[in-house]
């Protein structure tokens, strides 16, 4: 396929709707780790999990909602992802991941 036929419009379009995905992947983990929690044995431990799990859902929604908006409002040019942002959102995914497994095991 060639430059002149290509829509940039469709690759904003595709990160919106990954960066939409990843959202709730991540808002799912976070509800069963409360939900762990709640169903669970109940101590010091499991809460202080289950508050770092919230506190990096909320990080990650707001790296989210930021590139989110900036795809939507921009579409012609969207901006660079910066690398604070990047980084930012993959600690908040691994850290999701490793406070869900600590709230498993």
């Amino acid at each position: 396929m060639d430059g002149a036929r290509r829509d940039p419009g469709l690759q904003p379009a595709r990160t919106r709707l990954a960066w939409r995905r990843t959202t709730l992947s991540c808002t799912v983990a976070a509800v069963l780790a409360f939900k762990t929690v709640l169903h669970g044995s109940v101590g010091v431990v499991e809460w202080t999990a289950a508050a770092l799990v919230l506190l990096v859902w909320l990080g990650f929604l707001g790296v989210a909602h930021r590139r989110i908006t900036g795809l939507a409002l921009n579409e012609a040019a969207p901006p660079v992802m910066s690398v604070r942002g990047a980084v930012t959102a993959a600690l908040c995914t691994v850290a999701l991941a490793v406070f869900a497994v600590a709230l498993v095991v």
